[in-house]
């Protein structure tokens, strides 16, 4: 039996090449790169080079710089906000849409709607911003002109702290919620049909069937999802946010991220944006490892 399943050994050498480009690509890009982090407990200077740049005294001055600066309480609590808003708001809309493509019967409509809802995937945030800016100017806009038109002032949504951060948490979920329901709508295709045509008989209605069968079917697929955003929580969206924001919202939509890019880069204290960097990542993977482990108490997770 063993010599009939015994595959020869260059059976598996094929598999072993075609796994060459992909750890080629994380050696280069994620692995080599980690070298720099030692920038963050140095005096880094772009001359010297990081060998050359002497240690920082003390050692972890650039940390305790940021902690210690009189925004870091607001820079933190706002990248929490925002993050922990698109993160809820975003995999809610993409379960949700995922839950209504799948219930639709009619295949050319659900293939129609599923294409227009992940294409602004692929749009830059300069060319959504562009967009929100048609629709929410306080001069021209579209909605203050409606607004106007019905005897009532204009609302200024992109230069008002009150607003400036629905506008925010609502371009971000439509610009992700087709892209990120994609995965959702896969998991779903792979339930047994069965499932339903048993509940069904049993008088099971339309949303019984997607409570009791649909989303405990792919509960692990949005538990795996969860974790995995969860490493990242604490960037809010440093692209969108820098090319949306201005003076008036700093307090409201100012991140760790740009208050760094402003202060740190913009500077040249490379040192500082490397400390915040592996503060950052730190979190992450501190937050992934719990999440993982509380999930895996319901057998779930990623290891």
């Amino acid at each position: 039996m063993y010599e009939k399943n015994h595959k020869p050994n260059w059976y598996h050498k094929v598999f072993y090449i075609m796994m060459i480009p992909g750890l080629l690509w994380f050696t280069i890009f994620r692995y080599a790169p980690m070298y720099g982090i030692i920038i963050a407990f140095k005096d880094y200077n772009i001359k010297s080079g990081i060998l050359k740049s002497p240690w920082a005294t003390p050692l972890f001055k650039h940390f305790e710089y940021f902690f210690k600066s009189r925004y870091f309480t607001q820079l933190l609590s706002n990248t929490l906000i925002i993050s922990v808003a698109k993160l809820a708001t975003g995999m809610c809309a993409s379960i949700l849409l995922a839950l209504i493509l799948n219930e639709c019967t009619s295949t050319i409509f659900k293939k129609l709607i599923q294409t227009l809802t992940y294409m602004p995937h692929f749009l830059s945030w300069v060319i959504v911003y562009g967009i929100v800016l048609m629709f929410l100017s306080e001069s021209d806009g579209f909605v203050n002109q409606m607004l106007v038109s019905l005897g009532m002032k204009p609302v200024p949504f992109l230069s008002s702290p009150k607003y400036f951060r629905y506008v925010l948490i609502l371009s971000d979920m439509w610009k992700e919620c087709g892209w990120g329901a994609i995965i959702y709508i896969a998991s779903m295709t792979n339930i047994d049909p069965n499932l339903y045509e048993a509940a069904k008989i049993d008088g099971a209605k339309r949303l019984q069937l997607i409570r009791y069968i649909t989303l405990p079917s792919i509960a692990s697929v949005i538990i795996v999802m969860l974790i995995l955003r969860l490493g990242s929580v604490l960037d809010a969206g440093f692209d969108q946010i820098y090319i949306f924001y201005s003076v008036p919202v700093y307090e409201v939509a100012d991140i760790i991220d740009t208050w760094v890019y402003r202060t740190g880069l913009e500077q040249l204290n490379f040192s500082l944006g490397s400390a915040v960097g592996l503060f950052k990542s730190l979190i992450g993977m501190l937050l992934i490892i719990s999440s993982n482990t509380i999930a895996r108490r319901w057998d779930e997770g990623i290891w």
